[in-house]
């Protein structure tokens, strides 16, 4: 166990995706067919712009607003679309993509927290030595 954790982790390295992609990649890549006709490179790519556009269209509670569920459930089918993602499992795609989205999103919310936090400390210290 210890050693496919290692060999995960090493892929994901190698690969060069920051954790929210390789979480995407994931759910993309198990699909077997898809990992045989799009390859690595093409699942890497759909990973990276899944992150971008997913962080760039959630709002606080979303998982709990049907509408913004709908959403982004159509938004990724989109993406599926465009890069040609196998039919037989797109559905279980998206749905595994909403899932990783509802954890990863909490991991954004409190990333963006600590980024604001840390910049306000900074403004107020900037403005103490100011004065």
């Amino acid at each position: 166990m210890a050693r496919e954790f290692r060999e995960a982790a090493e892929k994901a390295t190698s690969l060069g995706l920051n954790p929210a992609e390789e979480a995407f990649y994931d759910s993309l890549a198990n699909n077997l067919s898809a990992q045989e006709l799009m390859g690595d490179e093409v699942l890497m790519a759909m990973a990276r712009e899944l992150a971008q556009r997913l962080r760039n269209n959630i709002s606080i509670d979303w998982q709990h607003k049907d509408n913004v569920r709908a959403r982004l459930r159509t938004m990724i089918k989109a993406l599926l679309k465009r890069y040609k993602y196998p039919p037989d499992q797109e559905a279980a795609a998206i749905d595994l993509v909403l899932q990783q989205t509802e954890v990863i999103s909490e991991e954004w919310a409190r990333q963006e927290l600590a980024d604001k936090s840390q910049a306000t400390v900074a403004a107020h210290l900037q403005n103490r030595v100011v004065c």
